[in-house]
């Protein structure tokens, strides 16, 4: 009976072991196991209208509620480039679009090209390695998700590829490392979360890896479809499946807040801001 019982496992295990090796075959080409979901641009706004107004600390308190305590919440050090304390136009809501970049394994190029050369060997990188598949992907709502080398002296980032996604329709920017053209960005107003400035371009330092696949910002999974809100207390990411839960339960714990800051405003003689709108 013994023999028979080791024998059947024997016959398993081969079994098993000759599956496993037909799936590693296919998989030595690479394979993904997380599938990205497509959500309609209509889903996506009624999506964002159900968190409007609702802050990084409401939606910590949703999430709680959910079940999802400590999960979506960033590392603090992926922070507001800017804020603005009147009209709060640093924060915002909006639906993930990713992006993966990764150090590049080419070597240099060497010093000895002319000026035409060297922006000829420029662009190719830009149009070939490195470039921006994200940016057909953007509409009304995006927050443009950067997962990027984070110890790379590398703007991916910069005044003017920031200005023109939000033309096409992002609300704001996260990424786990760099940006450069800082000031200008400022200036600009338009919503970033970084780490810390990058200054160097992205030709013969990063490659782009993936568009529209998970990635992991400041210790956190986000994939596309997910909502991210972001203010001046960092950054959170719902994932999709919870999100109507979460911002039902927030907007309960941001209008019971505003009601008692409102009482404290009067009995204090403050004048009322936009806070209590």
């Amino acid at each position: 009976m013994r023999r028979r019982t080791r024998t059947f496992l024997g016959v398993l295990g081969l079994t098993v072991l000759g599956s496993a090796s037909a799936q590693t075959s296919d998989y030595r080409a690479g394979h993904n196991f997380i599938e990205t979901k497509v959500y309609s641009e209509r889903e996506d706004k009624a999506i964002l209208g159900a968190f409007d107004g609702l802050r990084v600390a409401d939606v910590s308190d949703g999430m709680d509620f959910a079940g999802l305590r400590n999960i979506g919440l960033m590392d603090p050090e992926i922070h507001a480039l800017w804020k603005d304390t009147d009209e709060y136009d640093h924060r915002f809501v909006g639906i993930a679009v990713t992006v993966r970049y990764v150090p590049t394994q080419k070597p240099p190029e060497g010093g000895d090209m002319s000026y035409e050369e060297y922006r000829a060997w420029e662009g190719a990188w830009y149009n070939e390695l490195s470039p921006e598949p994200f940016v057909d992907l953007i509409r009304p709502g995006t927050a443009v998700i950067i997962d990027e080398a984070p110890d790379a002296d590398v703007g991916s980032i910069g005044s003017f590829n920031i200005l023109a996604w939000q033309i096409a329709g992002a609300v704001g920017v996260v990424t786990d490392a760099t940006a450069r053209d800082t000031d200008e960005i400022i200036t600009q107003k338009v919503p970033l979360y970084f780490r810390k400035p990058g200054r160097g371009i992205r030709p013969g330092r990063n490659e782009v890896e993936s568009v529209n696949r998970p990635v992991v910002i400041g210790g956190v999974p986000v994939n596309p479809g997910d909502i991210i809100v972001a203010d001046g207390d960092g950054v959170i990411v719902v994932p999709r499946e919870y999100a109507l839960e979460v911002a039902e339960f927030a907007h309960k714990i941001i209008e019971a807040d505003k009601e008692g800051r409102r009482s404290l405003y009067e009995q204090l003689n403050l004048e009322k801001d936009s806070s209590l709108e």
